[in-house]
């Protein structure tokens, strides 16, 4: 694998990206974070993160997406870039590709996506749109001869699981289940620690240079229907199935207000249409658990238990 490539983190406070943070440093990465200079009296939380990444021996770099010179500097420190942004700054990436090329010598970028593969999708508005920009961002990175791995992760545990996606409850239900479509089609729910362990893990492979990296851990794919009868046997109850028929399901994505209808629609395309599984993983692709089998995964059943 050669020596252990100098790590940049774009969105290290985020979601996903404070697990990308934590892998890096936790894997013996030198770690570099570029944040942006807010006061830590604006965001407790995020000011407390900052600390323990400090603590860690993590590097924190002041700058932004919008600052391309501070992009540039932050860039030349390091081998490998991984962006971990949210949705609403993916177009903002294009920066990060003009700020590679500009400084010529990454061996890797991992644009932020950790989530379907979206050139394998069939989505509605709004998620669509979302998916079409990840797209856009591919496409660039090709075209300017920049060294990548995309990171197809699938569903976040962490945003499914504790409801088993039903809206409005904050536990698994414990009566009834709503089900989007008939139940059969197989998603992938990874915990988020897991997925930043591959991530890291895939840097300084060449097996992953220039392919998609898809995590589908064997434990943690399902259907719906599987997810059900999996929590109805660690609960020892039978719960009421009350399943969507597609119309519908396209119709509540209509009718619900912005952003609420993203989840739905992404659920749609994952539920639905069955976009994390229907397809072969090609040559341009590889799978995480079985290039890294060594990784513990949490899997579905054990992520279940402490909500019984």
């Amino acid at each position: 694998m050669g020596s252990i490539s100098r790590i940049l983190i774009i969105g290290a406070t985020g979601f996903i990206g404070r697990h990308v943070a934590k892998a890096s440093v936790a894997l013996g990465h030198p770690t570099y974070l570029l944040v942006r200079d807010s006061p830590a009296s604006a965001k407790p939380e995020r000011a407390q993160l900052l600390d323990s990444f400090k603590a860690s021996g993590a590097n924190i770099l002041n700058g932004s997406l919008e600052d391309l010179a501070s992009l540039v500097e932050a860039v030349k420190k390091v081998d490998v870039v991984i962006s971990t942004v949210g949705g609403e700054q993916t177009a903002n990436q294009l920066n990060i590709i003009q700020a590679i090329k500009e400084v010529g010598t990454i061996k890797r970028f991992l644009p932020s996506e950790f989530g379907n593969d979206v050139d394998n999708v069939h989505a509605v508005e709004p998620a669509k749109s979302l998916f079409e920009q990840k797209v856009k961002i591919r496409r660039a990175i090709e075209a300017a001869g920049i060294p990548y791995t995309y990171v197809a992760s699938n569903f976040f545990a962490g945003y499914f699981l504790p409801t088993l996606s039903q809206a409005g409850l904050t536990a698994p239900p414990r009566d009834k289940v709503v089900i989007f479509g008939d139940g059969n089609a197989r998603a992938v729910f990874v915990k988020e620690e897991d997925i930043a362990t591959y991530a890291i893990r895939a840097v300084d492979d060449p097996r992953t240079l220039n392919k998609t990296l898809y995590l589908r851990p064997s434990a943690n794919t399902l259907s719906f229907n599987e997810l059900v009868a999996l929590w109805e046997k660690k609960i020892g109850k039978t719960l009421e199935k009350v399943y969507v028929p597609e119309e519908q399901v396209l119709k509540i994505i209509e009718e619900t207000p912005f952003p609420g209808n993203i989840i739905i629609a992404i659920s749609h395309s994952v539920f639905v249409k069955g976009d994390q599984t229907n397809f072969e993983i090609g040559a341009n692709g590889v799978e995480g658990s079985q290039l890294y089998p060594d990784v513990k995964y949490t899997t579905v059943d054990e992520y279940l238990n402490p909500f019984v």
